[in-house]
């Protein structure tokens, strides 16, 4: 449900139905790294670790959204689409590894090393350290590549339609 909710707070901001889709797509990269991370440290799937699960996905998600948000203004001033997707990775890159650093090492603690009563929040640790290190890395990859991608398949579906006026390409 809550999914499905940030879907359609998403389709609202972007005004689109697609890109939504764009940047909930870092969410199963980083439901792997939640699995891989307790498979590791040897922890079994919790009720925190779901909770934790949640948390991160808002991060993920906000990650993901910032990167679409920075790329569509980028397009909006007339920057063609690679060079506004270049130009928002170089620009958001740092803002999303420090993000990543300091949940991450503020949560390493707890995740690695918790002992006595706070062992019980371990698997919400583990959820968001290595979810969001997972992610982070896809993020900053993967969202671009799917974002020119998705752009791709809307001019290729308008030039079908009609909308859209086909390019030739003169011959060398």
């Amino acid at each position: 449900m809550a999914i499905l909710l940030i879907y359609f707070i998403l389709g609202t901001l972007f005004r689109s139905f697609i890109q939504p889709l764009v940047v909930m797509a870092a969410i199963p990269f980083a439901l792997d790294g939640v699995v891989i991370g307790h498979l590791v440290m040897g922890e079994a799937l919790t009720f925190l670790s779901m909770i934790g699960l949640v948390a991160l996905i808002g991060v993920v998600v906000n990650d993901s959204l910032i990167m679409v948000d920075f790329i569509n203004r980028a397009r909006a001033t007339g920057a063609a689409r690679d060079a506004a997707i270049l130009e928002s990775g170089v620009a958001r890159l740092r803002p999303i590894l420090l993000t990543t650093a300091t949940t991450v090492g503020g949560l390493a603690p707890l995740a690695f090393f918790a002992t006595g009563q706070a062992k019980f929040l371990a698997p919400m640790a583990i959820s968001v350290v290595w979810g969001l290190s997972f992610a982070t890395i896809l993020t900053l990859v993967l969202i671009p590549c799917l974002y020119a991608i998705m752009d791709d398949i809307v001019v290729f579906a308008r030039r079908m339609a009609g909308l859209e006026p086909r390019t030739v390409q003169p011959k060398a």
